[in-house]
């Protein structure tokens, strides 16, 4: 990551629209009737429903997601008391973290008072407007009696996440750097060095996890926080008071097993942590510069685990773990309070997702080969998308749990996938072809069985139940992987194919398929040494149930094999691939995207058909428009012809098929546009399955869809094959072949209940 300089943070604040955020209406606004039910008179029916009952508010107004970021600036990141205005751009950021990752909506309000009081009455006088309290960047003392007051005297959440948030993360990263270091919570000393809000957070929190208070040593500014001290004491000073000879940091350091750093810069040196236990555990967390910086804690100790609050170390205490998420679950279930059960459900959820394995995205996002739980990994990081789905389910279900939820989550399930559609549409198409899948796990082999991703894919398939993976590979090339991956032997099967008792029958069957195209046995034999040979050859055989390979290899390298082994499926001429496409609420199926260089007539209308027929496996009614730069006929030319001839042809084969063409892109998916100059169409709506004339402009609309308009993208597809075999896109993330081998165990399951592979499951389209 460059360095941030002050004119770059500058340039980027004043840029227009200034500031950080800003509101933006839900609703349609582009007509006369939109703006009479957006105020009046539609309005007063809205305001009449929450009169007659006040729980209507979270039914008819943005209420419920809705969550104040108060401050009065007096404690601002480290530089102090700044004021209510200078810390607003801190308020904007925290509301721009809300909304970024959980969609959670913000105001900010910044006060002008130093009034514990003016804070607290100005506060319950907002609550009719939100669904719950940010306090953020109060100083010490006052903030204790704030948040206190608040959470006693309010019926909605009320959360101090100075105090909080940074318990929160730092307990997820003490529960995992104890197990890494092989220590009980309630055996270790640990040494506070800052007595703010912060400090009493975490101290509060911990004894929950298990610590003992008399394991605890504080230190301040005058040195540590003895029984007896009368100098800069408050009641919270006072109730962890240590009974203690110690009288400096250092003192308290020596044989300590855990030091927490939420002071300032320099606090620490590399004699203390010499002086530490073994395996010591320092979390140096003042901002922007740490106690201790790594280097010299890493320096001074080899065994040393250490988390700071900077992003450019490894183990980042950052808040962002936190306070979107717990709001996301409070919000939720309409929590009347965060209480302790939810802090601590929270902290143990982001500690068992460190030791799962990361996605790819997480690790391109910050440029890593790899992360594995461990000295350098013990908390998740921000830009990893699954603590959405992991920290405010187990915040909700702790709220419901211990008595503070108004509206309990009766369905699990249909919550989850709600959290899917924040991250990512493509999670929530994806999750009935997984759901499916779980019924009945079919085996899918992979022929490139010893690579990392196929390993770590296999493990996700395994742990769900979507999938019984084969791997082709040397089992002693992969043994340190599966087993630093959990990956149970009993759940995989690997197949070392020049060893095989099964390759000599193998080839000898590819010879019998081939022979009369100039294929000899030792032929078959060399080719049989091919991993893509041999696992389309499992599947021809039935000793697999499906095929998923090319993350490693060329498209042709891999599709070969299959269409020489299992051909294409009774009455299929040619396969075709297809892309799905995710733009905003838009779904649509695009083809052939990867196969067909220049097909023709009879080849477009085939690709048609199968088209429609996968996207009836996502429960779409399939639209169908045979594209072309002309509209019905407009162009005579060659290309266009040959579009109107498929047409014809899908008119006669498919008659209740909704399908038109040859059409241009835009008047394809513009309702409005084909309702007003072609109101005689077929095309009754925008299409949502688009047929290409030729690969040259399907590869590149799709590409161009996917990288310039934001689109996510699902594929590609093979469609058309007689068994389930799915090729992979070169470098694809773990979780693509997670998804795409969901869609080969449907097709297998599609197949072994006597159907196409693409024909649709009338179940769900009915439903």
């Amino acid at each position: 990551m460059p360095k941030i300089t002050r004119a770059d943070a500058l340039r980027y604040h004043s840029r227009e629209p200034h500031g950080k955020i800003r509101v933006v209406p839900t609703k349609p606004t582009a007509t006369q009737y939109d703006l009479s039910l957006a105020y009046t008179p539609g309005v007063a029916h809205a305001c009449r429903a929450i009169e007659a009952d006040p729980l209507d508010g979270y039914r008819y107004t943005a209420r419920g997601n809705l969550v104040a970021v108060i401050s009065n600036g007096t404690a601002v990141l480290g530089l102090g008391d700044i004021g209510a205005l200078a810390g607003k751009p801190v308020m904007e950021g925290k509301a721009v973290l809300f909304k970024r990752f959980a969609d959670v909506d913000v105001f900010d309000l910044e006060l002008e008072t130093h009034d514990a009081e003016e804070i607290i009455r100005t506060v319950k006088l907002l609550e009719p407007t939100f669904g719950g309290i940010n306090l953020e960047d109060i100083k010490a003392p006052e903030c204790f009696e704030i948040e206190t007051r608040l959470k006693k005297e309010m019926g909605i959440p009320v959360f101090h996440d100075d105090q909080h948030g940074t318990a929160i993360i730092s307990g997820a990263a003490l529960l995992n750097a104890l197990e890494v270091a092989g220590k009980r919570i309630e055996d270790v000393k640990i040494v506070f060095s800052g007595a703010g809000a912060a400090a009493f957070g975490c101290i509060w929190l911990y004894l929950q996890l298990g610590a003992k208070k008399e394991n605890v040593i504080l230190c301040d500014s005058k040195g540590v926080v003895y029984r007896g001290r009368t100098q800069n004491m408050n009641p919270q000073k006072e109730e962890f008071a240590a009974d203690t000879d110690c009288r400096t940091l250092a003192d308290a350091l020596r044989g300590a097993d855990v030091f927490v750093g939420l002071s300032v810069a320099g606090m620490m040196n590399a004699d203390m942590v010499r002086s530490m236990a073994p395996n010591p555990i320092v979390f140096a967390m003042a901002n922007p510069d740490p106690e201790i910086t790594w280097e010299e804690a890493t320096e001074a100790r080899d065994d040393v685990l250490m988390a700071t609050g900077r992003s450019d170390y490894p183990n980042q205490v950052n808040n962002v773990l936190g306070f979107p998420f717990i709001f996301r679950g409070a919000l939720d279930v309409r929590a009347t309070d965060i209480n302790d059960e939810m802090k601590l459900a929270a902290t143990r959820a982001l500690a068992e997702l460190a030791r799962e394995d990361v996605p790819d995205s997480v690790l391109k996002a910050y440029g890593a080969e790899n992360l594995r739980f461990g000295r350098e990994y013990l908390i998740p990081k921000p830009f990893d998308h699954r603590v959405l789905l992991r920290v405010p389910p187990a915040v909700a279900r702790a709220a419901m749990e211990s008595g503070v939820a108004q509206v309990p989550i009766e369905d699990w399930d249909a919550y989850q996938r709600r959290l899917e559609t924040i991250i990512s549409r493509r999670l929530e198409v994806m999750h009935d072809v997984i759901d499916r899948a779980k019924r009945d796990p079919k085996r899918i082999v992979f022929p490139e069985g010893d690579n990392d991703k196929i390993l770590r894919a296999a493990k996700i398939l395994v742990d769900q139940g979507i999938a019984h993976p084969v791997l082709l590979a040397s089992p002693e090339r992969i043994a340190d992987k599966m087993r630093e991956l959990e990956l149970p032997e009993d759940k995989v099967s690997v197949v070392q194919v020049k060893t095989s008792e099964r390759f000599e029958s193998y080839a000898r069957r590819l010879h019998e398929l081939r022979r009369r195209d100039g294929l000899t046995l030792e032929d078959a034999r060399n080719l049989m040494r091919s991993h893509n040979y041999y696992g389309a050859m499992m599947v021809e055989q039935g000793d697999a149930d499906g095929l998923i390979s090319g993350v490693s290899q060329h498209y042709p390298e891999t599709i070969r094999p299959a269409l020489q082994i299992l051909h294409t499926r009774p009455g299929v001429q040619r396969v075709s691939g297809c892309y799905i496409l995710i733009l905003g609420d838009r779904l649509l199926f695009l083809a052939d995207t990867t196969v067909n260089i220049d097909p023709s007539a009879e080849d477009l209308a085939e690709i048609a058909l199968l088209t429609a027929e996968f996207a009836h496996r996502f429960n779409v009614v399939p639209r169908v428009a045979m594209l072309s730069f002309s509209n019905f006929g407009s162009n005579k030319h060659p290309s266009a012809v040959k579009v109107r001839r498929a047409v014809e042809l899908l008119h006669e084969r498919a008659p209740e098929l909704e399908v038109d063409g040859e059409v241009q892109a835009d008047t394809a998916v513009l309702p409005e546009l084909l309702s007003e100059v072609y109101p005689w169409s077929r095309l009754q709506g925008a299409a949502n399955v688009l047929i290409f004339p030729e690969l040259n402009s399907a590869n590149t609309a799709y590409k161009l869809l996917w990288r310039l308009a934001g689109a996510e993208a699902i594929g590609p597809v093979l469609l058309g094959m007689s068994k389930p075999v799915h090729l992979l896109q070169r470098g694809v993330e773990v979780s693509e072949v997670v998804n795409m081998a969901a869609l080969c165990v449907v097709d297998a399951q599609d197949l072994a209940a006597g159907k196409p592979v693409e024909e649709p499951d009338r179940e769900l389209v009915d439903a």
